[in-house]
């Protein structure tokens, strides 16, 4: 018969292992908490843009990107998505996590001109995101191939109108403001001219230079090297008034046929609605601060951008911009 010792008492838990195991147990609920406070940023922030490297948004988000990057002592890191008039990088931003390191670059046309022509897409730029801040305007240029012969804008009207159907205009998409651009033209000159979408505005140029197409709309950052190398010729701008990048280039608006044309893009950088106002503050701050440095204001202005002043009211800018883009859209039957 086995004997079952008896078992012994066990030992009380002295104050000093009592406190020790309630500090660390402070200390693992309050890690978290400490890591969710941590500085912002403390990590890379990601930006999106809707286009390839080489056109215009893609130029002056990177200026405003990396200088804000440096402001912050953050490291950015950009990814091009193009498609779709930059919808696309819009649709992914919607869905990314509103931390403050996840933010999308881009022009009216993708934050409310593709809106217009396209109901069905998921996102609305007033609902789902908060903006960081308006960074400037800037117009169009519409170029012209020099296999086209056209060296002016009365020609320009003069021709299209006496060959109907025959003359192509290349665009960065189908619902980009280069698009509504040339609705507008159209609608007010009465022309008709074919309508060639890219995936972005970086293979145009090149096209038009080779006279692939005739006529196209670009930014003036992405038409000034082609301008200057004698490839390709600048026609007008789509500004009521002529623009200092490109002072000796009429306004469209100086045509008597074009009277009050008038339509330029304008760029702004945004974050998921959710994004905690204290980190938008502080973006928003980095923002204003990079548009004042010398460096980044010279970059900007060489590429066409007039910089804003930093007051602008962007819920009411967009609305006023969504009305016009969908009469554009209803009076040209516009269609994705």
């Amino acid at each position: 018969m086995s004997i079952l010792a008896s078992p012994r008492p066990a030992r009380p838990i002295s104050r000093v292992a009592r406190r020790s195991t309630l500090l660390a147990v402070a200390l693992g609920l309050c890690a978290p908490l400490a890591m969710a406070q941590a500085p912002y940023p403390a990590k890379p922030i990601s930006v999106v843009i809707g286009y390839p490297p080489g056109g215009s948004v893609d130029a002056v988000g990177r200026a405003v990107v990396e200088a804000m990057g440096q402001r912050l002592g953050a490291t950015t890191v950009i990814e091009n998505i193009g498609g779709a008039a930059g919808a696309i990088a819009v649709q992914k931003a919607v869905g990314a996590a509103a931390d403050g390191y996840n933010l999308v670059f881009g022009s009216s046309s993708e934050f409310v001109a593709v809106k217009a022509i396209n109901p069905a897409l998921k996102y609305d730029v007033q609902r789902d995101f908060v903006p960081i801040g308006y960074v400037g305007s800037i117009p169009l240029v519409l170029v012209a191939s020099r296999q086209s012969g056209v060296t002016s804008l009365s020609q320009f009207v003069t021709e299209v109108r006496a060959k109907p159907g025959k003359f192509t205009y290349g665009t960065s998409g189908v619902g980009s403001m280069l698009h509504f651009s040339g609705e507008l033209l159209k609608r007010q000159a009465g022309i008709s001219i074919l309508h060639i979408p890219y995936k972005g505005a970086s293979n145009i140029g090149a096209d038009l230079a080779g006279g692939s197409i005739e006529f196209a709309f670009l930014g003036p950052g992405a038409a000034r090297p082609f301008i200057d190398a004698g490839r390709i010729t600048p026609i007008a701008v789509t500004s009521a008034r002529r623009t200092a990048s490109l002072p000796d280039v009429p306004a469209l608006s100086e045509h008597p046929a074009l009277k009050g044309y008038d339509l330029v893009a304008w760029y702004a950088l945004m974050a998921p609605r959710a994004t905690p106002p204290d980190v938008v503050a502080k973006l928003h701050a980095a923002l204003m601060q990079s548009l004042q440095e010398p460096d980044v204001r010279s970059k900007l202005e060489r590429i066409g951008v007039d910089v804003g002043r930093g007051d602008e009211d962007m819920p009411k800018l967009m609305a006023r911009d969504a009305l016009q883009y969908q009469r554009i859209v209803q009076f040209a039957g516009m269609k994705e």
